[in-house]
């Protein structure tokens, strides 16, 4: 586009990204000493705004949990530098690979080196982790680092936006606009690597739009993550566990267990042991600070529509209060809703929830949970309860998703010793710890000749000696 014909924010952007690319192309890769100090910058700044990004955050959701902000963001965050920070000098270490026979004495090493400038497009839905967990990679990795916060958390937007300025220079990490045409622009600049997380529609239009400079992508999408509760499972403690992994940010979180399949003799039994641990984890008021506010009307009403929907075909709706009450409406919270008996014409079971709303759904043979999710997509995360060691093995082997956790939700995201990512689509790419170093890396193969190894054998003329090592090899 014609530089007269842009507004003065897509001119900033554009200055602001060819700051980043132009250093990361004319300054020294950043030493370990300097990436260290960047990591701790970081980790400062993310503590002593602790409290403030926490009411940001809330503002923005009209009311956010503290202890949620606190658990899935922050603490998430810090175990996360702490890791980087402590493995740093090894994941920089040019790695010995080994060298085939015939080359020997020579040898092989794999150069870690910084890719340039990462692009960050993070959600709305947990915007703090999601913003700077992609960024701990890229920083450990030795780039510079564009963020492009959510719409949707404009509060949230601004201060880290006023934050990361205090704590970096704007040629080290830069976070911009959230106005609509900074996004698609965003999508559309040459970066080393774009990270975007969001929806799998949206996701698409981040991956053509990246395509265009053949720019690679971490996706980390989303879609319907079953949780499959075996006849061997203890259903009290299974009940108890998807409630919390459910309800955590209101459902809001990409990971969260979409539906139930349970085995049809103990469907009412479970659906009644959830509504339990509904009413204790979070009783039935709508000002229990506990419990999170749904991010726009817009997002409210697509989940009353949707239970409008099932209760139209024929679901039974299970909730603590109704949906419509002025004091939930009114406070953007929607009531804890377990459906039961939906089907596979309800809109419920063919879009993402996103939000307080477990359909659980019923099975009669083992190999049927298998089925049911092979014939959709495959999901971001799947999670199985049980003592069955040979159903859970049959479940892990049968079924591709991007993560898993046997007995519990959402714990797998937290091993940082473990990558995170999403298959089809669900996502692409993965990064956590020394993934999101490689990730953000380029690992350069270097290969030393040795002045003892007849590679000359090779040249021309060629001769009887290009059969001879024919023959060797």
């Amino acid at each position: 586009m014609d530089q007269s014909l842009k507004s003065p924010d897509l001119i900033g952007l554009d200055e602001a990204f060819h700051a980043l690319h132009d250093a990361s192309r004319t300054e020294p890769a950043a030493d370990l000493a300097l990436r260290l100090d960047r990591l701790r910058r970081l980790r400062s700044a993310i503590s002593k705004n602790e409290r403030r990004f926490a009411e940001a955050i809330s503002a923005d959701f009209g009311h956010r949990s503290a202890v949620e902000t606190t658990i899935a963001e922050t603490l998430f965050l810090l175990t996360e530098i702490k890791h980087a920070k402590g493995h740093l000098k090894r994941w920089m270490t040019p790695r010995p690979i080994p060298t085939m026979v015939q080359f020997w004495p020579a040898k092989n090493r794999l150069y870690p080196q910084p890719l340039g400038v990462i692009g960050i497009m993070a959600p709305w839905n947990y915007p703090l982790q999601l913003t700077l967990a992609p960024a701990i990679g890229a920083i450990a990795a030795g780039n510079r680092v564009m963020i492009k916060p959510s719409e949707l958390t404009p509060r949230f937007a601004a201060l880290l936006k006023e934050i990361v300025a205090a704590a970096f220079a704007p040629t080290e990490m830069i976070v911009t606009g959230i106005a609509d045409e900074i996004a698609k622009a965003f999508a559309s600049l040459p970066f080393d690597h774009l990270v975007f997380t969001g929806s799998t529609r949206v996701g698409r239009l981040v991956a053509e739009a990246a395509g265009r400079n053949l720019t690679p992508v971490t996706l980390e999408l989303g879609g319907k993550s079953p949780a499959i509760v075996d006849r061997s499972a203890d259903l009290d403690e299974a009940a108890e566990r998807i409630t919390y992994g459910k309800l955590l940010n209101a459902g809001q979180t990409c990971i969260a267990p979409d539906y139930a399949l349970v085995p049809d003799e103990r469907l009412q039994e479970f659906a009644g042991k959830l509504q339990g641990h509904v009413r204790r984890m979070f009783g039935t008021d709508p000002q229990n600070k506990d419990y999170t506010s749904i991010i726009s009307e817009r997002h409210y009403a697509r989940l009353e529509a949707l239970l409008a929907d099932a209760a139209g075909k024929g679901a039974t709706i299970m909730q603590t209060a109704d949906a419509g009450d002025a004091a939930w409406k009114g406070s953007r919270k929607f009531p804890p809703t377990i459906v039961v008996g939906a089907t596979p014409d309800m809109a419920i079971m063919q879009e993402e929830i996103f939000g307080p709303v477990l359909p659980v759904i019923g099975y009669r043979e083992a190999a049927e949970p298998i089925a049911f999710v092979n014939a959709h997509e495959r999901p971001l995360a799947l999670y199985w309860f049980g003592k069955d060691e040979a159903a859970r093995e049959a479940v892990l082997s049968r079924t591709v998703s991007g993560g898993v956790t046997i007995n519990d939700c959402l714990f797998h995201i937290t091993q940082v010793n473990q990558p995170f990512g999403g298959v089809g689509p669900s996502g692409s790419g993965a990064y956590h710890g020394e993934w999101g170093f490689n990730a953000f890396s380029k690992l350069k193969p270097v290969f030393y000749r040795s002045p003892f190894n007849r590679l000359a054998d090779l040249y021309p003329p060629y001769g009887a000696k290009i059969a001879r090592l024919e023959k060797m090899l």
